[in-house]
């Protein structure tokens, strides 16, 4: 086989994060390409999360799909919840330990879901305990079941390593990636160097080790490995392993930031933690991450270091970024080259805040009371999340706006393999610099759109929230307003000018497509593969993947749209109102009739997106898809 799917559950906080991040540096120390998507409840412990997964021998994956070849339960919890992921023929690995525990004993599980197993059960023929449900996936739907016993495995290793019994069950997780680790046959150099990547004290490792092994040896002698995957055959010599939080930090560190503010904000937040592990760089100086009372005084501390000629910026998520607002507009009014990394959750007010969506495209693209020239990306995978910050922070600078870079909790929370990042096209540019010596400086010249740009301190200069005059003064004199306000905006026209058309969006599908799929943020990945089992199947789709929406790619999907047909075009988001493609009719006139979205919080799959494209093709003009635990 060449491609792996997975799903591994338990409670949050119970070693969830060690087991993905062991399996997920062993598949890719042996050369596949991995993606892995982890979901988690807005609480600190207990409730149920799962890891989502899929691995490569072909290609580095950015998609990810149901049914899964693999659940692997920590607990009985896991198993009622994920039931209906696994493929017939797939592989179910639990605790035998928990056969008799019922479902409606459950306390974390959600209402709504226990209802919903109580009618499947009840339809099925079910007593709702966790061996009714093993015996009946093991003989209605060919399910191969690896029954292990965790309390006899867990006395094992305590009588081998000596381990204090109260210690014992830290070693839960290994039991899950030792059966993966089986079934798979992930080669034992690869799990050796994930094991001790994870665990640095040594005897941590070794009894680490020392549990995985039993249970290799347990699983292998009774199943083999079935599942082994096909040798890699994708010919890349370096790649990355990390989350979109991660890639972004990264590539702060790279472009130059040397100030970030944050007030702490899932799922914001782990790029601040990134960026302050390592805030000491050596000989290339250091960067400061200011932990702020509030959003208002993390956005205004980037703004104060923006002045000063660093590069600043604020990490923050759709609560965090209404309370921003206000000192956004202060940056537009005043030309302060300052980033925003926005990273989209459920919303409105709390919402959801551990899960994605991509509901704030239109509150980026009109925040703040007013008109000012502003930048918004949107990245679609971890490598454009890369280049696109480093963009970010040469677009604020070159045209002296606030930028806003749009990235979703999906990818910012997924982990994934992608290339070694190509430094040596990365070019830092900070735009048009006011000379040293000058008798007298005017920060807002209106000789030019774009004014030379001092740092404070360099000159004397005066910055206000009010309507100012070129050298920062109050002034309401009204042909002073339409100066300095066509100043600011004929912004626009320069990025317009200066961006070009093949930066602002991507197409992947055949050269004349029947059908357009268009979208932008995560659902790139899961759009492109759609598009190609769509195509394999005889339907000639496309994806048209937006990247700015600010400059926007009008000519681009325009003249897609003319060779198509507007009624040959399908929204895809996961937001409820299709809000880029209200953006599209804004820009281009272009009206998008037809939609696919998600709402749940929840990434699109490409067997749900598949199924909704052909619903569209027998004549719906709406699919709301939901799937995903």
């Amino acid at each position: 086989m060449n491609e792996l799917k997975y799903v591994i559950g338990g409670p949050q906080g119970g070693g969830l994060e060690t087991t993905s991040e062991i399996l997920s540096w062993a598949f890719a120390r042996s050369g596949y390409g991995i993606i892995s998507d982890r979901e988690y409840f807005s609480n600190i412990k207990g409730r149920h999360s799962y890891v989502h997964a899929t691995v490569s021998a072909i290609e580095l994956p950015k998609h990810l799909s149901y049914p899964v070849d693999i659940v692997a339960a920590m607990d009985a919890e896991t198993v009622f919840t994920h039931l209906s992921d696994l493929r017939d023929g797939g592989y179910l690995i639990y605790n035998s330990d928990d056969d008799s525990i019922n479902y409606t004993n459950i306390p974390s599980m959600e209402r709504d879901l226990r209802d919903r197993l109580s009618a499947q059960f009840k339809e099925l023929g079910l007593d709702g305990t966790v061996k009714s449900i093993v015996k009946y996936l093991q003989n209605s739907r060919k399910i191969r079941i690896v029954a292990l016993s965790f309390k006899e495995l867990l006395m094992e290793i305590q009588k081998r390593e000596g381990i204090v019994p109260s210690q014992a069950s830290r070693y839960i997780s290994t039991i899950l990636v030792g059966a993966v680790a089986a079934i798979t046959d992930i080669s034992e150099e690869s799990l050796d160097y994930s094991l001790r990547r994870r665990f640095t004290r040594e005897d941590v490792y070794r009894h680490n080790r020392a549990m995985a092994r039993i249970v290799i040896d347990l699983v292998k002698g009774q199943f083999g490995s079935e599942l082994k995957l096909e040798q890699p055959r994708m010919g890349i010599k370096e790649i990355l392993i990390a989350s979109g939080n991660d890639a972004i930090a990264m590539a702060k560190i790279v472009t130059g930031v040397r100030f970030q503010a944050y007030y702490p904000i899932t799922p914001a937040a782990d790029e601040s933690f990134t960026l302050e592990e390592y805030e000491t760089l050596g000989g290339e100086g250091s960067v400061v991450v200011f932990q702020t009372e509030d959003e208002l005084a993390a956005i205004n501390a980037a703004i104060g270091a923006a002045l000063t000629g660093t590069r600043s910026s604020v990490a923050t998520s759709g609560p965090g970024f209404d309370l921003m607002v206000e000192g956004l507009g202060w940056a537009g009014q005043n030309e302060v080259p300052v980033v925003v990394t926005y990273y989209q959750r459920g919303g409105p007010s709390t919402g959801q805040p551990t899960r994605g969506g991509q509901s704030d495209l239109l509150s980026s693209v009109f925040a703040s009371h007013g008109e000012y020239p502003r930048i918004v990306l949107a990245s679609g995978d971890h490598e454009e999340a890369f280049y696109d910050a480093i963009d970010a922070f040469n677009y604020a600078e070159t045209y002296q706006v606030p930028v806003i870079h749009l990235v979703d909790k999906f990818l910012a929370n997924t982990i994934a393999t992608i290339p070694m990042p190509n430094l040596d096209n990365v070019r830092i540019t900070r735009g048009v610099l006011a000379p040293r010596g000058l008798k007298e400086y005017k920060r807002f010249d209106l000789s030019n759109a774009v004014s030379p740009r001092a740092f404070l301190g360099d000159y004397v200069m005066w910055y206000a929230g009010d309507e100012h005059d070129e050298y920062g003064h109050i002034d309401e004199d009204p042909i002073n307003r339409i100066r300095m306000f066509d100043k600011r905006m004929k912004k626009l026209d320069i990025i317009e000018r200066d961006i070009s058309e093949e930066r602002r969006y991507a197409y992947f599908g055949p050269e004349k497509p029947d059908l357009l799929l268009i979208g932008w943020g995560f659902v790139k990945g899961v759009a492109t593969k759609a598009v190609y089992e769509l195509n394999e199947k005889g339907i000639k789709a496309g994806y048209y993947h937006i990247r700015t929406f600010i400059p926007f790619p009008r000519n681009s999907l325009i003249k897609f749209a003319n060779e198509i047909g507007a009624n040959n075009l399908i929204a895809v988001e996961h937001n409820y109102m299709a809000q880029a493609s209200k953006l599209v009719t804004m820009n281009t006139g272009i009206i998008i009739n037809k939609s696919i979205v998600k709402y749940t919080g929840r990434p699109m799959y490409v067997h749900e997106l598949i199924n909704a494209v052909r619903n569209v093709l027998k004549g719906s003009t709406r699919e709301v898809v939901s799937y995903g635990a």
